[in-house]
């Protein structure tokens, strides 16, 4: 049997999802995911968009959310960084202009539970959904992207190029990424619905045919390695309590000041094993590098106290775990036993029942109400910030 899209606990990895053209998410991971695309006609039947047009453009609108207007014209490409107010945007009958809004499913609900159907990927790689909306012809140009990503046709059509590009250069002078020589291999129109799936640097152009083309984008991360150790070495860092000095009490008189001594690069060397060494603190860090809300997110107080009823995580709360570890936006909880079982469910599933939360014991219910005042947990059913 094929599964349709649903809301609730990740999709079981030999289930066969319509999402996948009846692929099983692990029949899809070993056949496609870093190596070939996939076009999947209806993998939501009757899709309904997260957001409408109008919502879109109101919420390109809003300070803290990052939104680019991509237009081509006589003059060439052009692109700007919001917000945008309505008279900002060119007119919708303009032809090749795009808007393009990112981080959607932090301030949507429709737009999370989109995203959360593509949880048979690690939390740790799935990044957000962009979502944007485009007038005739409209397109950012051909590129390739360093993550994979999902493009769901949601309003109108759009044609997709694609091709295993080799020349990877990008024409000079423009302020966005484009190839300068952009060789296509296939080609598809998408209809609402309609997905297809692209591994990291395979180049894909898309251009709405007609108007009111509206594409989500199923985004992944793909931390750089440098990058993510200097995150990982600055965390440990302001953790690790290390107060021994140098001393050199051998040092002899010298006639050559400006030599870094041997002695001192070795001092650091050690300095630096010493960091690495300690396993909890390193993976404590990663968990909390990994869960840490973006910086244009925040969380409000909740109006009401909890009462002991089902709870969900809020749509912007990350979660994570490890053998030992609970992680939670940004911070990391030592856990065993039951508990770790009761917390690792909820980062699952993103979602506790009663039963579940009246077995719970003392210190993980304090816990919980701890989160569920920071704005992290919400009752399951109410809803999160509009």
């Amino acid at each position: 049997m094929i599964s349709p899209v649903t809301h609730g606990s990740p999709p079981a990895p030999d289930q066969a999802l319509a999402l996948l053209g009846g692929l099983t998410p692990a029949q899809f991971m070993r056949r496609h995911w870093h190596k070939k695309p996939l076009l999947v006609r209806q993998a939501v039947p009757g899709f309904v968009p997260p957001l409408d047009r109008k919502a879109l453009f109101d919420l390109a609108a809003r300070e803290g959310v990052e939104s680019r207007l991509v237009a081509h014209g006589g003059k060439g490409w052009s692109m700007r960084q919001g917000p945008f107010g309505r008279r900002s945007l060119p007119a919708l009958e303009q032809a090749r202009w795009t808007l393009l809004v990112q981080g959607v499913d932090l301030h949507s609900d429709a737009a999370h539970a989109l995203l959360s159907q593509f949880r048979f990927v690690p939390d740790a790689r799935l990044d957000d959904l962009m979502v944007s909306w485009a007038s005739p012809g409209g397109g950012v140009g051909p590129h390739f992207d360093s993550y994979d990503v999902f493009l769901l046709q949601a309003t109108g059509q759009r044609r997709w190029r694609i091709g295993r590009q080799k020349d990877l250069s990008l024409v000079p002078g423009l302020p966005l990424k484009v190839l300068q020589h952009f060789e296509p291999e296939e080609e598809w129109v998408l209809n609402p619905g309609d997905m297809l799936y692209l591994p990291p640097r395979w180049a894909h152009d898309g251009d709405a045919v007609g108007g009111d083309c509206m594409t989500c984008s199923i985004g992944f991360r793909s931390p750089q390695r440098g990058g993510l150790a200097a995150e990982l070495a600055l965390r440990i860092a302001d953790e690790h309590e290390d107060e021994v000095l140098y001393r050199d009490p051998q040092q002899p008189a010298t006639d050559t000041p400006a030599r870094l001594p041997l002695e001192l690069q070795a001092f650091a060397a050690e300095g630096l094993r010493r960091l690495l060494d300690n396993e909890t603190m390193l993976a404590c860090a990663l968990g909390e590098v990994l869960t840490e809300p973006k910086p244009t997110v925040w969380f409000d107080e909740p109006a009401q106290v909890w009462a002991g009823g089902a709870l969900r995580l809020d749509r912007r709360t990350r979660m994570m775990y490890d053998e030992r570890h609970v992680f939670i936006n940004g911070e990391s909880f030592r856990a065993g036993g039951a508990d770790a079982r009761l917390m690792r469910n909820l980062a699952d599933r993103r979602a506790l029942g009663e039963r579940e939360l009246a077995r719970a014991s003392e210190g993980a219910r304090g816990l919980l109400a701890e989160w569920f005042d920071a704005g992290w947990l919400v009752p399951d059913g109410g809803d999160a910030q509009p």
